[in-house]
C-alpha cells in the first residue's frame, strides 16, 4: 500500500481497519464524526460500527453489522449497496504508526472543508441560527483537529523520562530585572498564569508594558490586550519605554527623529507586537482564543506571551453578561478561564488585579487584600504586589511583596527594591545598597551536602 491515497481509498481503509483491527479503532474512534465521510452507505457504516463500539467496548464482526444494517431506514437497492460494502472488507496489514497519521489528517482536512462550506452558508443568509461572528470559531475548531493518544504519565513505568525531565532547560522567557529571574530561576515557563496584584495608580500596566517591551527586545513575539487604555496610548508607553525618553518629550519629537529612532528599535528585534483593545467588561477568554485564532489566519501571528491589563475588567465565558454571580465566583472564573488559556497555546500570561480599599493604603499587602476574590490566588502560578509609598516614591523605587510562587521558594528574596522611571514607563534595578534593608532571601546558613541523607 502507498502513503497516497484518494479520499475514497483512505475512508474505505478507515472503515476496514475499524472493523479489523482493535488498536487503531481504540485510538481513532473519538476523533472520526459521521459527516467526515462522504458518501451516504459509509456514514451509515460508520455510524453503525461506532455504536457497537460503545456499547460492547470491541470490533464488531461482519455478521453483525450486516444484522444491524437491517435496522436502518434503507430502500432494497440502499441496502444491496451496504452490504456489497461490507463483503469487500477484509483484513490488511498496514503500518499503524502510518495509518494514524493519514487518518488523522483526512479527519483534519474533512473539518475544514465542512467548516468552509458551513461558512459559505451562513454568508449566504442560509443558516438562520448562526451570523459571521460565528466563522473564526468554525475555521478554529476545524485547524484544531488533532488526535492526541496521551492518556496520563505511568509513574513507574516512566522514570527515566522524569530523570530527562528533571535535567532539561524548561524554556522560560526571562525578565530584564535581576530579582524576578531569581525568584523564577530564570523567567516565566510555558502554560503558567502570572499576576501582578496593586492598588489604582500604584504601577500595574507600567510593569505590564516594561515586561511586554522588554519581551519584544528579545525577539519574542508579544500580544497585549487592553481592556481600560485605548491601543495607541499603550504603544505610546512603549515607544517612551524603548526609546528611553518621556513621553512629554515622545510628543515634541519632529518626525525625522521620531522615524531615526523607531527604525534603529526595529532592527534590534525579530519580535513582533500586536496591541487589542476591548471595551471594558465586554471581553472574555473566548474573544481572546478567537483573535489568536485570526491573528495566527491573517497575519501567521503566533505570540509567545500574552498580555492581558487586565483580570477585574474582563468578562467570563462561563457567565452572560448581567447574570447574577458573586464576586468570588465570577473573578475565580476568569482566572480560571485565562490559565486553561494558557495551557492550551502554550505561553505564559501575565495580567493584574487590584487590592482592596485596604490593600491600597496598606504598606504590607498580603493575598487577604485581593481585590473581590481570594479565589484569584488559588489559580495563579506567580503572583506578587507592588507597594509604593510616599518614600519610595520620593526615590523613584517600587517595592515587590512575592505572595505565591510555584516556581521557587516564596521565602527567598520575598520582599525586594526595583528602580521605577515613571515618565519613561521603564523600571529598573537598583544598587545593592537599596536592598540592604529591605531584601530578606531566606536561605540561612549554607548546606554543605545536600545529598546527604540520600546516601547509601
Amino acid at each position: 500500500m502507498t502513503n497516497s491515497v484518494s479520499t475514497q481509498k483512505i475512508e474505505t481503509t478507515i472503515l476496514n481497519n475499524l472493523i479489523f483491527n482493535e488498536e487503531y479503532t481504540r485510538k481513532v474512534i473519538p476523533f472520526i464524526k459521521e459527516d467526515y465521510f462522504q458518501d451516504g452507505i459509509e456514514k451509515v457504516l460508520f455510524k453503525t460500527i461506532g455504536s457497537y463500539v460503545e456499547k460492547y467496548k470491541i470490533n464488531p464482526e461482519l455478521e453483525a453489522l450486516s444484522l444491524d444494517l437491517q435496522k436502518v431506514s434503507f430502500n432494497e437497492e440502499q441496502f444491496k449497496a451496504a452490504n456489497a460494502y461490507l463483503e469487500e472488507l477484509k483484513p490488511s496489514k498496514v503500518n499503524l504508526e502510518w495509518l494514524l497519521d493519514e487518518t488523522e489528517k483526512w479527519c483534519k482536512d474533512r473539518a475544514i472543508y465542512n467548516a468552509v462550506l458551513s461558512g459559505i452558508h451562513i454568508i449566504d443568509g442560509k443558516d438562520k441560527e448562526r451570523s459571521a461572528d460565528a466563522l473564526p470559531e468554525l475555521l478554529s475548531k476545524a485547524l484544531g483537529v488533532s488526535f492526541d493518544d496521551h492518556v496520563g504519565h505511568d509513574y513507574i513505568q516512566q522514570s527515566d523520562d522524569r530523570y530527562e525531565f528533571y535535567h532539561t532547560t524548561e524554556e522560560k522567557i526571562p525578565f530584564d530585572l535581576e530579582f524576578f529571574n531569581k525568584i523564577t530561576k530564570g523567567g516565566l515557563p510555558r502554560k503558567t498564569l502570572n499576576i501582578v496584584l496593586a492598588g489604582t495608580g500604584v504601577g500595574k500596566s507600567l510593569f505590564m508594558i516594561h515586561v511586554a517591551a522588554s519581551c519584544l527586545m528579545q525577539g519574542k513575539n508579544v500580544l497585549y490586550i487592553t481592556l481600560e487604555m485605548s491601543e495607541n496610548r499603550i504603544a505610546e508607553r512603549i515607544d517612551a519605554n524603548l526609546m528611553n525618553i518621556t513621553m512629554d518629550d515622545l510628543h515634541d519629537l519632529p518626525r525625522h527623529m521620531y522615524e531615526s529612532k523607531f527604525e534603529r528599535l526595529a532592527k534590534k528585534t525579530q519580535g513582533r507586537l500586536i496591541v487589542k483593545e476591548y471595551p471594558t467588561a465586554s471581553a472574555s477568554c473566548a474573544h481572546f482564543r478567537a483573535l489568536l485564532n485570526e491573528l495566527a489566519l491573517k497575519k501567521t501571528f503566533r505570540p509567545d506571551i500574552i498580555f492581558i491589563d487586565y483580570l477585574n475588567i474582563c468578562a467570563s465565558s462561563r457567565f452572560r453578561h448581567g447574570a447574577v454571580v458573586n464576586s468570588y465566583t465570577y473573578i475565580k472564573a476568569i482566572a480560571e478561564e485565562m490559565r486553561g488559556l494558557a495551557v492550551e497555546f502554550n505561553l505564559p500570561i501575565m495580567s493584574a488585579t487590584q487590592t482592596t480599599r485596604t490593600g491600597f493604603v496598606s504598606t504590607d499587602i498580603g493575598l487577604e487584600d485581593t481585590s473581590e476574590s481570594f479565589g484569584l490566588p488559588a489559580t495563579a502560578d506567580l503572583m506578587f504586589a507592588l507597594i509604593s509609598t510616599d518614600e519610595l516614591l520620593e526615590l523613584n523605587q517600587m517595592l515587590i511583596k512575592q505572595l505565591k510562587n510555584r516556581y521557587a521558594d516564596p521565602s527567598y528574596f520575598k520582599k525586594f527594591i526595583i528602580g521605577v522611571d515613571r515618565s519613561k514607563m521603564k523600571l529598573y534595578d537598583v544598587s545593592q545598597i537599596a536592598q540592604s534593608d529591605v531584601v530578606d532571601t531566606g536561605q540561612g546558613e549554607e548546606i554543605i551536602d545536600r545529598f546527604a541523607d540520600f546516601k547509601v
